[in-house]
């Protein structure tokens, strides 16, 4: 965190000199490890084990909040007898379909709950044991499911001396209770694994166990690596999302508009409001032409029809199923993994539209790459037209940055962009005039999704941009009549009577009112800063912070007091926007009939899940376990410890010649861990500081990290030359010898780990190979996430080939020589496109 959010960092450092514990589990010792109290060294792809540790050590010790735990989370909840847990099956949970590579998840639900059941059932548990002693009680399974994440489990697993690992346990809980409460911060460190979104379930586990949930101090902070990375994922640019985190319709299922709302609005919790925020969302999109009739002119919105995300879209791109690629404040040819794979799907492109600052290398991939330079390919051959629009930097434009705390914080245009520099908000909204123009006579249903957009924003300045403000208002919301911006997403309505561009945002232009340009100073305002800025929802700066309060609506501490039920007002009140609902006094219970919002009883904190409750156990929601559990990386140095299941069984693989994986663990051709990390000198890909003079000069080559140890088992140089190689390619580096990544013991072998910086590629002030290139694609079965920070490799000292041998899969990648390896093809759901895709034999062999 100090390496990579330094600003953010700062409050970290704050808590310190008030007194807090800085615990910093990293495989590297890093300036946040500097500042430190415990720094943990761990092997990159393990956290799990380590997590899972901690819950087993919280639960025999019996060190939870048992109040909190069980009226606010759902370790009291009877599931279902028929639920079989990986100790059951040896790393795999009940439901496995080996054919399809996924699991049927009905097994996992609460006893007497049809997840199926029409009309929609909703998730709440239908029988409970607020004892937590029944044996099928999520608290009794969660027990049993860690049993075997002991301390000396954690260290043959992660390499954590068993009596660090004690420390950091007995440390977190000390701190964690009523009176007190911990923080857990984490980043793309634990996102980018084939169980990434495992690793955050786990913490949130630990953090309801401990009560550290909803409360000051407590949570788990999701570090953004950009100023509004949150923002991206809100409005969104997630391709399976509308704004607000609506469902995109799929198809054939969502045939028209009430299908597409009954199916993802919950008969119980606040997603029983759906419709309200669909409605309006499409009044937004349509204007006066959504009406009732035509179903809010639902039918102009792009339908699904599978998994759309980058990894998806990159290998359709190299299969020529993609013809066109916006690439706008993003360089996937250094930044996401693959890097010869991305430059062969825009190679197959017929045109690409790069939108940055500079001329990145995703713009100059056709004629500076590393498969130019060898020769493989030549830039007259590749037909891809490419065009470069300049962009306006973050001073140039305005405009909200929504960060890792959900705080839209309004940014104002300081010098007008030179030259053609433009906006995104300012290109994309041209782009929507011209396109309209192109289909205005268009007599095709399918062109009314333009034909019909409200599209007519006010433009100002020399340039005629638009307006961004009056974007903000659109995104807000208002009452069709009056055109006044509505207060909250409290106040839109299923009728078309509001509009809203993305109801959590709903309130930030209340009144008419700029409320993200708010800049009050902290020190004028509480601990809770509400005027500065503005958070979704509703202002309000701490999610689910009714648990806050103990069920009768009173601070469990009063040191750590945040919101509380007034008895004289009948409302909840506190520091902060109460998210709750206003009114509703802890003694309400929901009657039989109760739908929506209104099941939510008085003692419910979490309003967003259907029934409440802070999931331990989730029954619904994740495709890869209801519990987590530790899996091995897709390769790893090890085999797994634990179970006989290596990896994550419902992972995304893609099987194609030009994304090969290497053995699921002791590759002998492999023998070194690789994770990736950030520099604070560069930022990201590279496209925004290896232009700047000054920050090229404090971090001017790429670099590999290495122990003593490897340098010496490898015949590396302090400053030398070093190459690194995987199946999808090989890098050189510099090597930088440190003492800051050492060797660690795991299963009583020595496993070397590298770090491998990822700023750098072929152009800009200072340059570098790119680390992502030796990185494969598969993902998180959730997210569809790359696993960019667990890999195994190859070091050896000396510069890379420059020549036709070192193309991926050559020469200089020997075949494996294992006879014993006759492994089957790893459980899981294999993807690959129809020119590339690889048989099982070839597999076995080792091709792949």
């Amino acid at each position: 965190m100090a390496e990579c959010h330094p600003v953010g960092f700062r409050w970290v450092m704050k808590a310190k000199e008030r007194g807090a514990t800085i615990i910093h589990v990293d495989p590297r010792f890093t300036r946040t490890s500097a500042v430190a109290d415990i720094h943990v060294p761990i092997r990159a792809g393990s956290d799990i084990a380590f997590l899972g540790g901690i819950v087993n050590y919280i639960l025999t010790r019996e060190r939870h909040f048992h109040e909190y735990v069980v009226n606010y989370t759902n370790a009291p909840a009877i599931v279902n007898e028929e639920f079989k847990d990986t100790e059951d099956f040896d790393g795999l949970f009940g439901g496995w379909d080996g054919e399809k590579g996924a699991y049927d998840r009905k097994t996992w639900m609460y006893e007497g709950v049809q997840a199926d059941a029409q009309p929609k059932q909703p998730i709440r548990a239908v029988h409970n044991d607020p004892t937590l002693q029944h044996p099928r009680c999520v608290f009794q399974i969660l027990k049993r499911h860690y049993s075997r994440y002991t301390p000396r489990m954690v260290e043959d697993v992660c390499g954590t001396p068993a009596d660090l690992f004690l420390k950091v346990a007995e440390t977190l809980c000390r701190n964690s209770g009523r009176e007190r409460t911990s923080a857990f911060c984490y980043a793309v460190g634990w996102t980018q694994h084939s169980v990434g979104v495992q690793y955050i379930r786990t913490a949130a586990i630990i953090q309801l166990l401990l009560g550290n949930m909803g409360r000051p101090g407590g949570g788990i902070m999701a570090l953004r690596g950009h100023a509004s990375i949150q923002g991206s994922t809100d409005i969104p640019t997630l391709y399976n999302l509308l704004p607000g985190y609506l469902a995109m319709p799929k198809a054939p299922h969502d045939k028209d508009f009430d299908t597409w709302v009954q199916a993802n609005e919950s008969p119980s919790g606040w997603w029983g409001e759906y419709r309200k925020y669909a409605v309006s969302l499409l009044k937004a999109y349509y204007g006066d032409r959504a009406t009732a009739e035509n179903g809010w002119c639902f039918d102009r919105l792009p339908m699904l029809t599978s998994d759309h995300s980058h990894m998806n879209t990159v290998a359709d791109m190299a299969d020529g199923k993609v013809k066109g690629y916006f690439v706008m404040g993003e360089n996937p040819v250094v930044g996401s993994m693959n890097g010869p794979l991305q430059r062969e799907g825009l190679r197959k492109l017929k045109w690409l539209v790069v939108r940055d600052l500079n001329l990145i290398e995703t713009a100059e991939f056709w004629r500076s790459a590393p498969e130019i330079e060898r020769g493989d390919v030549k830039p007259e051959d590749i037909q891809t037209e490419v065009f470069f629009f300049p962009a306006a930097a973050h001073t140039e434009k305005d405009g909200t940055f929504t960060n890792t705390q959900r705080l839209l914080q309004w940014h104002h245009k300081a010098v007008l962009p030179p030259g053609d520099c433009r906006s995104e908000l300012d290109f994309m909204y041209q782009l929507g005039v011209r396109l309209r123009e192109l289909y205005r006579d268009s007599t095709l249903d399918r062109d009314k999704a333009i034909q019909d957009l409200a599209w007519d924003y006010p433009t100002e300045g020399p340039k005629h941009e638009i307006v961004a403000e009056a974007v903000l208002r659109e995104i807000n919301g208002y009452t069709v009549a009056d055109g006044k911006p509505v207060p909250g997403f409290t106040a839109l309505k299923d009728d078309g009577s509001t509009v809203s561009g993305c109801w959590i945002y709903a309130g930030s232009y209340a009144g008419g009112v700029n409320m993200t340009a708010r800049r009050k100073p902290g020190s004028e305002q509480n601990a809770a800063a509400r005027e500065w800025g503005w958070a979704w929802p509703a202002d309000r700066r701490m999610l689910y912070n009714r648990a806050s309060a103990d069920p009768q609506g009173k601070p469990w501490s009063e040191r750590k007091r945040y919101v509380w039920w007034d008895e004289d007002q009948q409302k909840w009140t506190g520091e902060d926007t109460p998210d709750f609902i206003a009114d509703r006094p802890p003694s309400y219970r929901p009657g039989p009939n109760a739908r929506g919002k209104d099941t939510i009883a008085g003692d419910d904190p979490f309003i967003m899940q259907s029934d409440g409750k802070g999931w331990l156990f989730a029954t619904a929601g994740l495709q890869d376990g209801p519990l987590p559990t530790h899996y091995e990386p897709q390769e790893s140095v090890v085999k797994n410890l634990l179970y006989g299941q290596q990896c994550n069984p419902s992972r995304m693989e893609w099987w194609r010649r030009d994304n090969p994986y290497h053995r699921a663990f002791a590759d002998p051709r492999f023998p070194f861990l690789i994770t990736t990390y950030r520099l604070t000198e560069h930022h990201t890909a590279g496209g925004m500081s290896r232009w700047l003079s000054w920050l090229s000069e404090l971090q001017p080559e790429m670099f590999c990290e290495v122990s003593p140890e490897l340098a010496a088992l490898q015949g590396l140089k302090n400053g030398g030359w070093a190459t690194i190689r995987t199946a999808r390619a090989e890098i050189e580096a510099r090597v930088l010898v440190s003492l800051r990544i050492r060797p660690i013991r795991v299963q009583g072998q020595t496993v070397h780990q590298i770090g491998l910086p990822y700023h750098w590629s072929s152009q800009g002030l200072v340059r570098g190979d790119a680390a992502n290139d030796l990185i494969g694609f598969v993902g998180d079965p959730n997210v569809s996430i790359q696993e960019s920070k667990a890999l195994t490799a190859m070091i050896e000292a000396g510069r890379r080939s420059r020549g036709r041998t070192a193309v991926t899969g050559g020469p200089l990648v020997p075949p494996i020589d294992d006879k014993a390896w006759e492994r089957d093809l790893p459980v899981a759901r294999h993807k690959s496109g129809p020119e590339h895709g690889l048989k099982a034999e070839e597999v076995k062999e080792g091709n792949a």
